[in-house]
């Protein structure tokens, strides 16, 4: 009992805070020449698009966003699960600094006072809104709801629910009545616009055509569920890919004796999905890029909007994922490894200040940069606790490099990309065992070099770097109040 009362005493203590902070936000009438920020979310989107190479999935939409804007082909999440990550760049600081390192998390259970990315815009005078999924929500459980919304963060909020939620029943799965967390799929009937994403867009464009009427600077997050398990879009998405056309990736025999166990147990941990049968397998894959095109074209929707209404020409466009996405590659599908499929994400930026226009930005940059970044493009003043870099440099020329390196982590690793390797430990400094791939050699990241002696030298420069990189990651940043917790039980303040 004792317990119970001290917790909600420092749930209390910590809400007060932040309503002091939220109390100021709402400033003085903005100026109508500042930025607008569209900023555009899909859920478990890997870089399957043709901007970025693949030969198959059609994103039209996204393909002509890159062309009026910036690609980065090598940026990265923080951590490869959506709680985490978003977390991290809603925050501009790394999940050993917000102390989010799972889903179903409240972000001011651990940090309190945080100012989260919209929080900072709404403290500047715009109007921030929020349609569908940006911080964590179960999916499907939490559609229609708030999941694990922080409320802080909004002027205004908005929850679509669809029909691809009453049409659950419908929905095949590898385990039956669960959807989220297993490979699970509907070519469903219907309209774009029943679907929760289609619902999340049409209210996208209304916003807009408001904010047009009033000219007041807006911050607009519109969070899409899709291609998030169940896997599921109109027919007509699934019919542009014909499972026969559908090429699964293949793992060499013996490749999992290659790893260390750690980094076996994040690919192996769902084994009714390793080695699925060449049927299923192309099925789960023919549902996945289908839904990306269906992703595809509500963006498409939204962005014809923003046109429409000339908003486009003062408006930030950032178009992102939470994290990447095996479908198939190591013998793995969904996310939660620390491999290139899972940590890299697909990220475009567009608008004002944005004059390398269809370029493409090469080197690595993380999630965690887009908080100082939005903040620099709209000549606003980041908090202290922002732990991010601005890519805004990078915007008007594409050969500059802000970072030399990547950082992700999942369970007990840690990995380090770099422009030709990708270097992980697993444990405490590296017990747990480690992992190297030359990247410019193995791009696919299926020949572990670790334990090579011609790699020594190379292995151990990485290993410091890695190091030194988590050493920053893990500081406490300047005026954050940090809750620990054990087993949902906060047992240390600091």
């Amino acid at each position: 009992m004792r317990a119970k009362t001290e917790r909600a005493s420092q749930v209390l203590a910590g809400l007060l805070l932040v309503g002091g902070i939220v109390g100021t936000c709402c400033g003085d009438e903005p100026e109508r020449t500042r930025p607008n920020v569209l900023f555009l979310v899909c859920d478990d989107l890997n870089c399957d698009m043709e901007c970025y190479g693949h030969a198959q999935v059609k994103t039209p939409h996204i393909d002509r966003l890159a062309k009026r804007g910036v690609l980065f082909s090598s940026a990265f999440c923080q951590f490869p699960l959506c709680g985490p990550s978003r977390a991290s760049f809603l925050t501009g600081m790394y999940p050993d600094q917000t102390l989010v390192r799972r889903n179903a998390i409240y972000i001011r259970e651990h940090i309190p006072n945080v100012v989260t990315m919209p929080q900072m815009f709404r403290r500047n005078g715009y109007f921030a809104t929020r349609i569908g999924k940006m911080y964590h929500y179960n999916v499907p459980k939490h559609i229609g709801t708030s999941g694990h919304d922080d409320p802080y963060s909004w002027n205004q909020t908005f929850n679509p629910r669809g029909r691809d939620v009453d049409d659950e029943h419908k929905i095949f799965s590898l385990r039956k009545g669960q959807f989220g967390g297993t490979l699970s799929w509907l070519a469903a009937e219907g309209t774009d616009e029943e679907q929760t994403d289609g619902i999340a867009a049409t209210l996208a464009i209304d916003r807009l055509k408001d904010h047009a009427k009033t000219g007041k600077s807006f911050f607009l997050a519109v969070g899409l569920y899709r291609p998030h398990t169940p896997y599921v879009a109109p027919k007509k998405y699934f019919e542009m890919y014909p499972v026969k056309s559908i090429r699964i990736p293949k793992v060499p025999d013996g490749y999992f004796d290659t790893l260390p166990m750690a980094a076996r147990r994040t690919i192996l941990r769902k084994r009714d999905q390793v080695n699925l049968p060449e049927k299923l397998a192309r099925r789960a894959i023919q549902a996945y890029y289908a839904s990306i095109t269906f992703a595809d074209a509500q963006i498409g929707r939204i962005l014809k909007a923003l046109e429409q209404t000339g908003l486009d020409r003062n408006t930030v466009v950032v178009f992102t994922s939470d994290h990447g996405y095996h479908m198939g590659e190591h013998g793995h599908y969904q996310k939660t490894t620390l491999f290139e499929n899972s940590d890299r994400v697909p990220l475009v930026i567009a608008g004002p200040g944005v004059t390398a226009r269809g370029g493409t930005h090469r080197h690595p940059v993380e999630m965690v940069d887009l908080y100082r970044t939005l903040a620099d493009l709209c000549g606003l003043g980041a908090p202290e606790t922002v732990t991010g870099l601005s890519l805004a440099p990078t915007l008007v020329d594409t050969s500059k490099a802000i970072r030399a390196s990547a950082l992700t982590q999942y369970s007990s690793g840690y990995s380090l990309r770099t422009a030709r390797y990708r270097y992980t430990e697993w444990g405490q400094d590296g017990a747990g065992g480690a992992e190297l791939y030359d990247r410019d050699r193995d791009p696919e990241e299926l020949v572990n070099l670790a334990s090579r002696e011609e790699m020594k030298s190379t292995r151990e420069g990485l290993s410091s770097l890695l190091r030194k990189r988590v050493s920053t990651a893990r500081r406490k940043p300047k005026g954050l109040t940090q809750i620990e917790f054990k087993n949902r039980r906060r047992v240390r303040a600091r």
